[in-house]
Order: structure tokens, then C-alpha cells, then sequence
């Protein structure tokens, strides 16, 4: 039996914590810090690196990180020089997400699909380059931004307003020092999610996204506003083509660069004419994806997590999935995201229907109520025999949740019905 820490606080961990639960081999499971839904919280914030190591070793841990910040700040360094035991890549992997710019010029250096781009930290320079280019483009912020960052432009105007945004108004920190401006292509955004062990990197289940803060793909990106899985857009032929020229150039690529990559590798696709083009790389599960990518997910995760850590994914059997349809539509708070207010209360959690999860993020329980903490408050994850049944199951356990503040999409998963 062993114990487990999973280090984070957001629907993605909570679904984390809620699938390794349910492994025979689990003792306890430990959140830090967790939230309104998660349980044996700990109060140790996800940037305290020493105090999780030190946590980690008293409990004797097999440790999970779910977000980016930690490991783009070296925590599977930090843990493997104390030779304890955790899941996830190094900072030096964690490249892949924590600069766009690191990423795209290793795309570029090892001919892995992605779209044209130039790297700036001058706006006026950005500018003059926006000005005599003669296609729309997409403005991306180097850094760390939340899943905020990007801001897809759909003509010159926008396109400056988004340099002044982040490289003048420092809208996203320290993380628009630098920006790239790409080329914007169109077509079906889909995730593409593999489980790493340095040597290999096995598909998990496919799945797609809503990044759009209002319905029918409008507003600005947020850090998600809900996901399906699995999706018609990536079929056996566009699955195997995105394994081999994206997941398996890459793990081969970074090894060539001397990086060993074990953890997930979330690779952010554009399919344009059947061509898959990476739009940008995450180290770790997506969030929301990873809520109903796990609500399929039917083996043992810790074991498969622990296989992915040790170098020995190819030792073990396929993952089996359900064959269900998976749907999460994100709760947020009004004004999501940009300001919000907290600490509303929230309720109805006991009815929610026997095939839906409901998974917190930015929740809190004092004194035994659950109050908002948070832009993406909870992540409503239903399962379903079709996906169309699946997004109804969705919405009626949606329905269930009561709150002043609550805000959602109302065409989660709806736009892929089309494509059956």
C-alpha cells in the first residue's frame, strides 16, 4: 500500500485525487492544498517545493503534479536529488510549456508540424512586422499566462491592440516579455494527450477543448470552458498521424536534445486539410480535459503513473476505456476572465445524478459550506451512451448546482454532433 500526494488545487487534481482513490494499492490520498471538493487537504501552496518534498518524504509519497507552475519551477528536479518518488518532467522538459518561444524554435529546429512565426519584445518592431504581413495572426505571450495568453486576431487593428496588451500594458507579467506572432490557421482544434515514460509515449483517450469564454466559440480564451471526450475529430487515420509526426518525433527530439520527458504530454493540435499543426505543448494533463478523459479512464491510473515514472510503460497491458462518451461543462464565476467576485455560496451538490461527477476547482468549504474561490468554479462531468446523451446528462446534473454567480457555456460538445 502506498500513499499519494497530488500538488494542486483545480478541477484536474480533483479528478486526479478522485480516479487514484480508487486504486487497490492506495493508502491515503493527500491534496495540497486542494480544494472545496478534494479531501486530506493540505495547506502547503503549490510553489512551497521544499515543504512538499519534506511532506512527501514523512508520508513516504508517490507524488502527482497537476499543474504547470511547479514543474516549469523544478519540483521533479528537487524531488529526484532526494530520491523520492514523482511523476512528471523536469524543468528542462518542462520548457515545452513554460516558454512558447523554447517550444517553437524546437519545433522548428527538429521539423515537428507547426505554423510559421517571429518572436519580438519591441511593440513597434511587432508592429511594423504585422503591418506588411498579409495573413491574420495569432499573438502569443512567451510565458506562463493561465491559458490567457493567446489572442487569436482577425485583422491588423486587433492585431495591435494585443501587442500593446501584453508588451506594453503587461497585461500577463513577466511572461509577455517576449511575444510570437504566428500565422493563424484555421480548421478543427483538437487535444492530443500521451502518457511519457522517457522512452515511449502511449495516446490517452482523444478529446477536444472549448477555449472561448462565450458560446459558439466567441469571446476571449479562458483556461477552458468544457471538453468531451472521445472526439470524431481525431479518427484512427489523423490519431496515427499525430502519434508519429508529433508524440513520437517529439519524445525522439528531446531525447536527441538529451531531455528525458516523462509525465504527460499535451500536444494542443490545429487540423487544417488533415494536417495536424501543434499550436502549443502542455506538460501535464489539460484541465478540463482531464476530467472526462478520466471519467473513461477504467484501469488503474497509479499503477500506469508509477510505470510512466520508473521507464516501464511498455511492460504493461493498453489502457481500457470506457466506451461511453465523457462531457464537462465548466461552472464559472460571472466576469470570468477578467474580474470575478467570490465567496458565494454553492449548493445542490446531492442531486446530482448517479453517471455525473462533479469536480471542484475554485471552491472552498468553510464551516461546511462550499463557497466560489475562483474564475473556473467546478467542472460538471457526465457520461453518456452517445455524446449527444452525454451533453444532456451534462447539462441536467448542470441544472442541479445552484449559485448567484454562476456562469457556463451552453453549447459545450454541441458543435461535434455535426460531425457524425
Amino acid at each position: 500500500m502506498v500513499n499519494v500526494l497530488v500538488v494542486g488545487s483545480g478541477g484536474r487534481e480533483h479528478a486526479i485525487s478522485w480516479k487514484i482513490s480508487q486504486s487497490e494499492n492506495v493508502e491515503n490520498v493527500f491534496t495540497a492544498p486542494g480544494n472545496g471538493g478534494t479531501e486530506n487537504n493540505i495547506p502547503i501552496q503549490v510553489d512551497q517545493i521544499d515543504e512538499l518534498a519534506d511532506f512527501a518524504a514523512e508520508k513516504n509519497c508517490f507524488t502527482i503534479i497537476g499543474p504547470e507552475a511547479p514543474l516549469a519551477n523544478g519540483i521533479v528536479d528537487t524531488f529526484n536529488e532526494k530520491n523520492l518518488k514523482i511523476f512528471g518532467p523536469t524543468k528542462d522538459a518542462a520548457q515545452l510549456e513554460s516558454s512558447k518561444i523554447w517550444a517553437k524554435e524546437f519545433m522548428r529546429r527538429h521539423n515537428i508540424p507547426t505554423t510559421e512565426f517571429q518572436i519580438f519584445d519591441s511593440p513597434e518592431k511587432a508592429k511594423e512586422f504585422v503591418d506588411g504581413y498579409d495573413k491574420q495572426v495569432v499573438i502569443k505571450a512567451d510565458g506562463l499566462a493561465a491559458g490567457k495568453g493567446v489572442i487569436v486576431c482577425s485583422n491588423k487593428e486587433e492585431a495591435f491592440s494585443a501587442i500593446d496588451k501584453i508588451l506594453i500594458d503587461k497585461a500577463f507579467g513577466s511572461a509577455g516579455s517576449k511575444i510570437i506572432i504566428e500565422e493563424r490557421i484555421d480548421g478543427i482544434e483538437a487535444s492530443y494527450i500521451a502518457l511519457c515514460d522517457g522512452n515511449v509515449g502511449i495516446p490517452m483517450a482523444t478529446s477536444q477543448d472549448h477555449k472561448r469564454i462565450f458560446d459558439d466559440d466567441k469571446g476571449p480564451n479562458t483556461g477552458g470552458m468544457g471538453a468531451y471526450s472521445p472526439t470524431p475529430v481525431v479518427d484512427t487515420e489523423l490519431a496515427k498521424k499525430i502519434q508519429e509526426e508529433v508524440i513520437d518525433k517529439t519524445m525522439s527530439s528531446l531525447k536527441k536534445d538529451g531531455i528525458d520527458f516523462k509525465g504527460f504530454l499535451y500536444a494542443g493540435v490545429m487540423i487544417h486539410n488533415n494536417t495536424p499543426y501543434v499550436l502549443e505543448y502542455n506538460v501535464r494533463m489539460g484541465d478540463p480535459e482531464c476530467q472526462p478523459i478520466l471519467m473513461r479512464f477504467n484501469s488503474d491510473l497509479l499503477e500506469y503513473l508509477t510505470a510512466a515514472s520508473e521507464g516501464r510503460l511498455e511492460q504493461l497491458p493498453e489502457i481500457s476505456w470506457d466506451k461511453q462518451y465523457a462531457v464537462c461543462v465548466v461552472i464559472a464565476s460571472k466576469g470570468y476572465p477578467e474580474s470575478y467576485t467570490k465567496n458565494d455560496e454553492i449548493s445542490g451538490f446531492e442531486n446530482i445524478p448517479n453517471n455525473a461527477n462533479v469536480f471542484h476547482a475554485g471552491t472552498k468549504n468553510v464551516g461546511g459550506k462550499i463557497l466560489t474561490n475562483g474564475g473556473r468554479v467546478l467542472g460538471v462531468t457526465a457520461l453518456g451512451e452517445t455524446l449527444q446523451n452525454a451533453i444532456e446528462n451534462a447539462y441536467i446534473a448542470n441544472d442541479k448546482i445552484i449559485c448567484t454567480s454562476k456562469y457556463f457555456r451552453k453549447d459545450i460538445g454541441k458543435k461535434a454532433l455535426n460531425l457524425f
